[in-house]
């Protein structure tokens, strides 16, 4: 008998079900409370003034949400909306379109915008501040430089590393806004919420169980809580309960911190390399066959956040905790010799 041929998702719904999982409106939001706050009281008293909504910088680590709440504040003002990249912003020339098609008063949002050039920063100086934009026509001799007015607009800048702004361009925003990793309570919730826009049931003790290991992180649950969806679906009869959610969680490798393969390598080849540490992350990154990016990047921040590893002078080093969760015994530290 012949198989029914498989078909694949377009990308179209994949994009729609992500959107569908963001919240739409500010007070749609599941914590980040403080945050939320404080911008609900900024465009509560543009709204009132009929100003414009001054800059914000939203900073913190991957998958908190930064990208959501630029996303709702111009559905919050009733505004028009762009989206850039800070990377495919090398030169003014690839800003200037953003610039001079914002409408009034819109928001135009560049995501990860630590990685401007320099060039592109100091020429969105004045477009910040004075909402004018300086264009050079020609070139030696023939040069001439036309001073062009832009409607006023509101710039959101999002980062993960706000290290690596400038001052000059970091003073210029209004609003800046860091965000924190969520509660096991918060995240629990976003995932109870999230199942209902799935049309999957849940219990209670599932969407605790995924909410421990997303790491804090709200992609990380949502992206957990599709993974189990399927496995339900394919293993069961499409309800998670909490052995399906482990059962589901455990084939993908992710272990009950919320560890997955490429972060017990990291452990266990500083342990069993380098014989616990302290080593240097290139060391470690060559290795394992990574770019050092990707470990400073993806796999360490969870590890130093959960004490599983600890940077010293001289490099990474497993904690006693490091030790107890790959199920070794930690070695003794030598002994520290009388000094008088």
């Amino acid at each position: 008998m012949a198989r029914e041929p498989v078909v694949s998702r377009a990308p179209e719904i994949v994009e729609e079900e992500e959107r569908a999982l963001r919240p739409q409106r500010i007070r749609d939001m599941v914590g980040q409370g403080d945050v939320t706050a404080r911008l609900e009281i900024a465009l509560d008293a543009a709204r009132k003034r009929s100003e414009i909504l001054g800059h914000i910088l939203f900073d913190g680590p991957p998958g908190l949400g930064k990208t959501t709440l630029a996303m709702a504040v111009p559905r919050e003002m009733g505004v028009g909306f762009q989206i850039a990249s800070g990377a495919a912003l090398q030169a003014p020339k690839d800003l200037i379109p953003y610039l001079t098609n914002a409408e009034e008063n819109s928001v135009l949002f560049i995501d990860e915008i630590h990685r401007l050039p320099k060039v592109v920063e100091e020429f969105l100086y004045p477009a910040m501040e004075d909402f004018r934009i300086d264009i050079t026509l020609g070139d030696g001799m023939n040069a001439r430089t036309i001073n062009m007015a832009l409607r006023p607009f509101t710039l959101i800048g999002a980062t993960t590393r706000a290290g690596l702004i400038s001052a000059p361009l970091r003073d210029r925003f209004v609003m800046r806004e860091h965000l924190e990793f969520y509660t096991l309570d918060e995240l629990s919730e976003i995932v109870r919420r999230n199942s209902r826009k799935l049309n999957t049931e849940i219990v209670d003790e599932a969407c605790r169980e995924i909410a421990t290991r997303s790491r804090g992180t709200p992609r990380l649950a949502n992206n957990r809580l599709r993974w189990v969806r399927d496995y339900a679906t394919s293993k069961a009869d499409g309800r998670v309960t909490l052995p399906i959610a482990d059962a589901a969680l455990k084939m993908q490798g992710v272990d009950p911190l919320g560890l997955d393969g490429q972060d017990r390598k990291y452990l266990q080849t500083i342990v069993h390399t380098f014989h616990g540490g302290p080593a240097g992350v290139e060391a470690i990154a060559h290795t394992m066959n990574l770019p050092p990016d990707t470990l400073v990047d993806e796999v360490e921040p969870f590890l130093l956040r959960a004490g599983l590893v600890i940077r010293t002078p001289r490099g990474r080093k497993v904690t006693n905790s490091g030790y107890a969760h790959l199920g070794l015994e930690a070695p003794e530290e030598p002994a520290q010799g009388n000094l008088f």
